[in-house]
This record gives structure tokens, C-alpha cells and sequence, in this order.
């Protein structure tokens, strides 16, 4: 004598197949469509990423300009590296956040299950971001340290004297000073320095709170009476540019401009030569 009751263990009656599990179409599994939609996000950032790195234009740069020091490459690559790994931290919160609306929205009265107290979790949630800070801590120590170095012998050493509103090099191991005025109001001011060597700054103001600054070396440093400041690059390309003071110093703060003139080391040592002469026969420059 045969029943028609409904198998318990196999769900159907008369010994049929389970039937397809009714909360995913298709049958496939939750879990599977977020494995596939964290790898297919952490796959476009890997890609955005990897092309953003195969050129160097403001985009991949993020806003800098062009390092033309070898200091100035250290800093952009801190810079790059804070953003990657911000974009990566963003793509994983707004990951979790698009992976929790889509495949754990409400679908009835029922309380989903609750992760509270879960140790592994809250470890987790603890450790990440000390390891993040740290990271970053390491490498922002690392690369400050590298950029404030100082040689015990540089190649080149110029002696920067900010007054209102202009700037004056000095060039001791020479013997050459350039000086200049304002813009608008003369010939600026000149600094050229050599590639491929080490140069070694050295600040000064002869009234108020000034600021050294050349966008192409990423770096400034303020120019303060009574307290000499110091900093050192090693340029890597030729070309002209424009200084600036970026610390608001008076009426024409603004004004206080200084051409700067990367040259190769033959061409820096024939225009201390020529300036050395110029200079001891009388005439300024």
C-alpha cells in the first residue's frame, strides 16, 4: 500500500526533485552574486588605477604640477599613494554599502541575522584601519625625512634674502650676488641653479614673514627674520619658471616674483664666470 504524503527530507511529494530556491532567480546562490559584484568593482578600480599610472599629466597627478626635482617626484608619489588609497577605501565602503541594499533589503518582517559581538568582526574593524594609518604614518615619515635632508657638502649653495617685495641670491662659492625688483617694477630677480646636482638653500628675511616657493618643486618653506631655514633639491630637468612668495607679506606681496633658470651644469658654471666678471668690473646684475 503506497501513501501520497509529502516526503519531509526531500521536500516533494511522490519522491520529485527539491524545488529551486525561490529568493534567487535563476538559482544561483547570494553568496555567489557578492563575490561577483566585489570582484567586478575591485576590478574596474585595478583598472582605472593601472591605466591612470601609464601617463604623467595633471589627471594622474591629481592637480600637481610637474616635479622638476628629484624631491619633487618623492612628494607626488606620497600624494599619488594617499589618493589610491583613498579611491581603494572609498570603492570597499561604497562596495559594502551597494552589496547591503541590493542583496539584503527587506523582504518581509523577519529581523535578518545580527553580527553583534562577533570577535573575528570587531577585530577586523579595529585592525584595518591601524594598519592604514600606520602605513601611511611610515611613508610620510620616510619621504619627509628624505626631502628635509641636508648633504654635509653640497654641490651648490645659494643664500635666499626675502625683503619687501623682492629677493636677493647670493652665491658664496662664487662670489656672485643677484638682486632684483618687484614685478612690474624692473627686471626680476634671477636664481639659477644646476641639475644634477645638489643644491642647498639657505633662508632669510630681512623684515617680515616671507615664503619660498616654486610650484615646480612642490615644496615651500617660509623665509622668517632671525631664524634661518634650510632645504635641499637636486633638479632633474632644464627649463624656466617662476618663484613666488606664498606668505602674505604687505601691500605688493603679490608682486614678489623671481624668475628661476634650471641649466646644465656647463652652462651653470659659464654664467658664474660671466657674472663673476661682470660683477668685478663694476656692473650689477
Amino acid at each position: 500500500m503506497t501513501t501520497d504524503n509529502a516526503d519531509p527530507a526531500r521536500g516533494v511529494r511522490g519522491g520529485g526533485k527539491p524545488p529551486r530556491d525561490r529568493g534567487v532567480p535563476g538559482g544561483s546562490s547570494p553568496r555567489g552574486n557578492r563575490a561577483r559584484a566585489i570582484g567586478m568593482t575591485v576590478a574596474a578600480v585595478l583598472v582605472v588605477l593601472g591605466l591612470s599610472g601609464c601617463a604623467n599629466n595633471s589627471f594622474t597627478r591629481l592637480g600637481f604640477p610637474n616635479p622638476i626635482t628629484l624631491q619633487g617626484k618623492t612628494i607626488l608619489t606620497l600624494w599619488q599613494g594617499s589618493w589610491i588609497t583613498a579611491f581603494c577605501v572609498a570603492a570597499l565602503v561604497w562596495g559594502l554599502i551597494l552589496w547591503a541594499v541590493i542583496f539584503h533589503r527587506k523582504r518581509g518582517d523577519t529581523l535578518p541575522p545580527q553580527a553583534r559581538y562577533n570577535m573575528p568582526i570587531e577585530i577586523m574593524y579595529t585592525a584595518v584601519p591601524f594598519v592604514l594609518i600606520a602605513v601611511l604614518f611610515y611613508y610620510t615619515a620616510k619621504d619627509e625625512n628624505y626631502v628635509d635632508k641636508i648633504s654635509s657638502k653640497p654641490d651648490v649653495i645659494v643664500n635666499v634674502l626675502g625683503f619687501q617685495w623682492s629677493w636677493q641670491f647670493n652665491y658664496p662659492q662664487y662670489h656672485v650676488t643677484n638682486v632684483g625688483n618687484m614685478w612690474l617694477e624692473g627686471p626680476l630677480p634671477v636664481l639659477e641653479i644646476p641639475t644634477n646636482e645638489t643644491v642647498e638653500f639657505n633662508l632669510t628675511s630681512a623684515d617680515v614673514v616671507h615664503a619660498f616657493w616654486i610650484p615646480e618643486f612642490l615644496f615651500k618653506r617660509d623665509v622668517i627674520p632671525d631664524h634661518p631655514n634650510h632645504f635641499e633639491i637636486t633638479a632633474t630637468q632644464t627649463g624656466t619658471f617662476i618663484g613666488h612668495c606664498s606668505e602674505l607679506c604687505g601691500l605688493y606681496h603679490s608682486r614678489m616674483l623671481f624668475t628661476v633658470k634650471v641649466v646644465t651644469p656647463q652652462q651653470f658654471q659659464a654664467d658664474m664666470a660671466a657674472e663673476q666678471a661682470a660683477q668685478s668690473s663694476g656692473s650689477t646684475s
